[in-house]
């Protein structure tokens, strides 16, 4: 472990809303001694509903933030917390009227109303103007994409709406009643130039004011106190896009590291002091999502562990440890996948579309949960390496070393294949990275750490992290195989998820 670090005051406590697009949990977190203690408050499925009068699938934000208030509500008879601050998945947004109250509803970024949207937006819109503007990928949920669906659809909900929000500020909004747009979480809209404010041109490209949003805030902005069951909690905005949280929390020492924040997504790249918004960046789909102190995060979204989430629920298979052994047990290599394909987004059956994916391509079908496991694992840690090879061509230069966070980070097995795959050390750990990233800012809004580099070094001297080094290198022809599987996909002109 590193030397510990100095802190302005020990005893600090703060708590954290860490929202994940499966599970959601608090954790109260604690600096005593020149250590991070991390206690979990409460944990549970972040709920969506089916919106009956339109058919959309949507978060159920009332059941969140009864969960958060019974959060708030143990914590508080146990400890004082000084602050609470909010982290979730991007994209996804709630429109309030000037009533302060909700417009529409709050669809989920996995709902179908989007499909076909980016391409007949960007038959209007060039891809490379729309990049050049926000250094955005392109996803088919991006919230540029959600909202133009939304001015087609629903008319009524725009013309009635005040306030946009995303998924965080909301909850903000609810503890605090403030109004107030967090930048990190601005970024992952496409709407958010590379300057840090709101886009004027592509906003009414898609018909939207930009009244609609207030000027994006900076992680560790005190928007204010708390009321009802968060009365004297400060709330303060983290990163509140849970990447960016993540990767404030990833102790990362260079330039020459990536890092892989590991969970329902992989969300794998690069920190930077500037944006990479160049035409290369484009073709390779790479997205400049904004983080903390105004850093950039070069990365790309891999659809990480959310295929086997989905298998093991259809199977009702509740032991991930037993997947992962099961998984380590089978050949390697035997079937591998483009993971990104965007009809593993979603799909009826999970577990039969990756089947049918394996059989189109004229390879053995997984047919036991060990070998569909296998099947994820590998295509994963080939997509690594697919990314890892991109960044050093964007930055121009060899990395020397990959930091996975998350809860991914626990896989033993897809670890080891990250290393095998990349041919580079893995540093692996620690596991509440977001929460740690959220809490870190908190801590330098209220003063008690100096700054990211601080925080930082006190996760590194907190936690311990666990090293795997290539063991072997991926077999030539499994190379062969994987890169005509993406040729094959680039062909069909198909965009990656």
């Amino acid at each position: 472990m590193a030397p510990s670090v100095r802190v302005k005051s020990d005893k600090a406590t703060c708590l954290a809303v860490d929202l994940g697009a499966g599970s959601g949990r608090i954790v109260l977190g604690e600096i005593a001694g020149g250590c991070w203690k991390l206690e979990e408050i409460a944990r549970f499925r972040t709920p969506t509903r089916l919106d009956i009068s339109t058919g959309y699938q949507c978060w159920d934000t009332d059941e969140i933030i009864a969960q958060v208030e019974r959060g708030i509500g143990n914590a508080s008879r146990e400890r004082s917390p000084a602050s609470i601050g909010v982290d979730s998945w991007g994209v996804d947004y709630v429109l309030l009227g000037q009533d302060l109250e909700m417009v529409g509803v709050p669809v989920c970024y996995r709902d179908k109303r989007t499909v076909g949207v980016m391409e007949s937006l960007c038959e209007m819109l060039s891809s490379e103007q729309i990049y050049r503007h926000t250094g955005i990928q392109f996803l088919s949920f991006n919230t540029l994409f959600q909202l133009a669906a939304c001015v087609r659809q629903h008319p009524e909900w725009i013309e009635r709406a005040s306030h946009f929000l995303m998924i965080p500020d909301y909850l903000h909004f609810r503890l605090s009643g403030e109004i107030a747009n967090e930048y990190t979480n601005a970024t992952t809209t496409q709407l958010c130039g590379l300057e840090g404010e709101w886009d004027a041109f592509l906003m009414r490209s898609i018909g939207l004011q930009k009244s609609l949003m207030k000027s994006p805030v900076p992680a560790g902005t005190v928007l204010g106190e708390g009321r009802g069951t968060a009365k004297g909690l400060k709330v303060i905005a983290p990163a509140t896009h849970d990447t960016g949280s993540a990767v404030a929390g990833t102790p990362l020492e260079s330039t020459d590291e990536a890092y892989i924040s590991s969970g329902t997504w992989s969300l794998m790249g690069i920190e930077s002091m500037n944006a990479f918004a160049t035409p290369d960046a484009l073709r390779m789909n790479f997205t400049n999502e904004g983080g903390v102190e105004r850093r950039f995060r070069i990365l790309k979204n891999i659809m990480g562990m959310w295929p086997i989430q989905r298998v093991c629920e259809e199977q009702n298979i509740s032991d991930f440890g037993q997947v992962i052994e099961a998984a380590g047990s089978e050949r390697p290599w035997r079937s591998i996948i483009d993971i990104n394909d965007s009809e593993l987004l979603n799909p009826a059956s999970m577990t039969n579309t990756i089947r049918d994916h394996c059989r189109k391509s004229d390879q053995p079908i997984p047919d036991t949960i060990g070998q569909i496991a296998r099947c994820v694992f590998d295509s994963l840690g080939l997509s690594y390496r697919t990314v890892k090879r991109q960044l050093e061509a964007l930055g121009g230069r060899k990395l020397k070393r990959i930091r996975i966070v998350g809860g991914g980070c626990q896989n033993k097995l897809l670890n080891q294949l990250c290393a095998d795959a990349c041919q580079l050390p893995v540093i692996a750990g620690p596991v509440e990275a977001s929460a740690l990233g959220n809490l870190s800012a908190q801590m330098i809004a209220l003063g008690v750490i100096e700054n990211l580099s601080a925080a930082r070094a006190l996760i590194c001297s907190s936690f311990e992290m666990h090293e795997y080094y290539p063991h072997s290198a991926v077999p030539a022809d499994v190379l062969t195989r994987f890169e005509e599987l993406l040729a094959t996909k680039e062909m069909k002109g198909e965009t990656c998820a």
